[in-house]
């Protein structure tokens, strides 16, 4: 009581609390009152006492205590409610030096009276009136107090919430700044709700799913054929027996291995069942939910000055790309993916709020799990350089008296001033000092990287015959088509299709000469691996036999759709630096060209890396972009479980996949 009495002033839902206090109030001494049989209500008067030495002077309260519920028992009851609400909500007066209470002198009446109730305002009276000053005076023997009538407050009606601010309207969770005096506000305690929600719903969808998975497939499968008993050697302790046909690190067996084994000890599991088929897979399910957390913290960290955006479309996004199809389909199968993916994800995210060191610890994790990582650490420290480039570039223009960075971003003649530039910023020896100081920890990681390398005798372990590097430069232009067909709610719209359409016609010389490079591109540098059209299980099986292959003509007639797709794709990063488009198009050139197989797990990273730095779209989009990941989920891994076949020369189930 302390501290209510102690507050400052009374919000509606204090008001609420203390109207509930009051009628459980009422109910305890209904109970005591109830044996005596007395059905009368009475209001007792109490006077709240101050502490030897408060400064506050408490005025009386009246309790209402009844054994019945009638209109006059409510009526006294309400009246007991708006004057405690009273009280807790009037000003303290000044104390004495001694600290003895000293009563406040009493307005004249007539000024009392002279302020009519207003329609609509608060329970709490600022005032009390005469006929509440009088129900405040202690009774006297023998003086009956006349009824008192319920005050003009009480028959007001509640006062309306307050509209909902422009940027919330319509949003299940609105965004803005929390009340004052409530840590975290309820938007942010909304938010959170909602995300665990969303989460914890995500999480058992995929159970269910994995538990379809594993009944249908229980055996192990396509790649899993070498993964699960590599991990199996871990788990019994032979970690020098290796598999020749791996080709990545043991970082997922490590992993799978520090997570089952103390599992099963506390569990008791003994026997097949503590690294088996159904176990190790569920690693990538938990990887999963680490990767649904991680992209909802990028998201909150990557947009965090752009205020309109909603926490409803911060979750909605989450969901959406935790459901990317090709990602989504290996969280149920022992594959390298979701385990690279969580650690890749975690390491930008830890580089973005500057604990580099941390973040390239994580690095050389995502490196264990797959050598290409490596392309995301310089990634991270790309990031670091970026941000100072961009803040040298702008103190350029400001020296020049020059238009702003982003309005040159579509400007072909000014990329050679600004290669000028960086190769100007780049050779200064202090500006490599700086450089160097901020970004020595991904330095040194990539410094290992290239030790090893010259150790091994190449990136790959393993059999490196399946994964020759080789300049396969039209892996780009695969890539921007992947990105334009998972992306269409984004990039293929028709406002887009308008202004690639008007650029096309301002800038035809040097479209004509991006055609003739791809063309030249796609001629000299096309290669189809062995395994492409080996293995008809891979969709990519079936892109390339009935698109590429159709016609010899065909990858040369996709140029256009290529150019349409790289220009769609720098224009939705327009809200980045040129330093950054530029560094994130030398990481993505290095992850996806040297690798002469067409595969689309090749294309998780740096998809998800550009779909996590675009601007938030309209909900429409974000919606339309939801329902399409879920459908091509639900057909993928329908056909993945019912619509088996067999090899001739085989009598195992063969399955499609990505």
């Amino acid at each position: 009581m302390a501290g209510f009495i102690n507050a400052p002033s009374m919000d509606p839902s204090m008001a609420f609390f203390l109207r509930a206090a009051a009628f459980f109030t009422w109910l305890k001494r209904r109970s005591v009152t109830a044996q005596s049989g007395n059905s009368s209500s009475r209001c007792v008067n109490s006077m709240a006492q101050g502490r030897p030495g408060s400064a506050q002077q408490h005025q009386p309260y009246t309790i209402c205590q009844s054994s019945g519920f009638t209109n006059t028992h409510r009526s006294c009851l309400v009246q007991h409610t708006v004057l405690i609400t009273r009280h807790h909500s009037q000003t303290v007066p000044n104390a004495s030096r001694r600290g003895s209470p000293t009563p406040a002198a009493p307005r004249p009446e007539a000024h009392r009276a002279s302020r009519p109730a207003r329609p609509g305002a608060p329970l709490t009276p600022s005032r009390p009136t005469a006929a509440a000053r009088a129900r405040l005076l202690p009774a006297r023997p023998g003086v009956r107090r006349p009824p008192q009538p319920l005050t003009a407050a009480l028959r007001a009606p509640p006062p309306r919430p307050a509209p909902p601010g422009p940027s919330s309207r319509g949003q299940p969770f609105p965004e803005g700044r929390p009340p004052p005096g409530r840590p975290g506000g309820s938007m942010e305690r909304s938010e959170a709700y909602g995300f665990s929600a969303v989460l914890s719903g995500a999480f058992l969808l995929s159970c269910l799913v994995f538990a379809a998975v594993n009944r249908g497939q229980r055996g192990p499968y396509m790649d899993e054929a070498f993964h699960v008993p590599q991990a199996q050697a871990y788990c019994q302790g032979r970690f020098l027996q290796w598999d020749p046909m791996i080709t990545t690190l043991p970082g997922l067996y490590l992993v799978s291995v520090g997570i089952v084994k103390p599992v099963a000890w506390l569990c008791g599991w003994t026997g097949s069942v503590v690294c088996s088929t159904g176990m190790l897979r569920f690693i990538n399910l938990l990887f999963s939910a680490g990767n649904f957390y991680l992209l909802y913290l990028l998201l909150s960290k990557i947009h965090q000055k752009n205020k309109a955006v909603s926490g409803f479309q911060r979750i909605l996004s989450t969901l959406t790309l935790a459901m990317f199809p090709t990602l989504y389909f290996f969280t149920f199968l022992y594959y390298t993916d979701p385990g690279s993916v969580f650690f890749t994800l975690f390491a930008y995210l830890m580089c973005l709020y500057g604990n580099h060191k941390t973040s390239a610890l994580l690095g050389f994790c995502g490196f264990m799990f797959r050598q290409t990582n490596i392309v995301w650490t310089v990634f991270c420290a790309g990031n670091v350089v970026a941000e100072k480039l961009n803040e040298a570039w702008k103190t350029e223009l400001q020296k020049k008296k020059d238009e702003k960075i982003s309005s040159r971003k579509e400007s072909f003649s000014d990329l050679m001033r600004i290669l000028q530039f960086l190769i100007k910023y780049l050779t200064s020896p202090k500006n490599l000092v700086t450089l160097t100081a901020l970004t020595w920890p991904y330095i040194v990681l990539v410094t290992g990287f290239f030790v090893f390398v010259f150790i091994n005798g190449g990136i790959v372990v393993g059999d490196r015959s399946s994964h020759e590097a080789c300049l396969h430069f039209p892996q780009l232009f695969y890539f921007l088509s992947f990105t334009v067909f998972f992306s269409f709610s984004h990039l293929l719209t028709p406002s887009k299709i308008r202004k690639f359409l008007l650029s096309l016609r301002k800038h035809p010389m040097q479209y004509s000469l991006i055609t003739a490079i791809s063309l030249f591109l796609i001629w000299k540098f096309t290669y189809v691996h062995k395994y492409l059209l080996a293995d008809n299980r891979h969709y990519t099986f079936y892109v390339w036999r009935k698109v590429f292959q159709r016609h010899e003509l065909v990858k040369y007639v996709l140029v256009p759709v290529y150019i349409f797709s790289c220009w769609s794709f720098v224009d939705t990063l327009k809200s980045k630096s040129i330093f950054w488009i530029l560094m994130y198009f030398v990481c993505l050139l290095a992850v996806t060209v040297p690798q002469k197989l067409l595969e689309f797990r090749y294309f998780i990273l740096p998809f998800l890396i550009y779909r996590l730095n675009i601007p938030f779209p309209s909900l429409y989009r974000q919606l339309l972009e939801l329902a399409f990941y879920i459908a091509v989920n639900a057909i993928t891994l329908y056909i993945f479980l019912n619509k088996t076949f067999q090899w001739p020369n085989s009598d195992e189930i063969q399955r499609f996949m990505w």
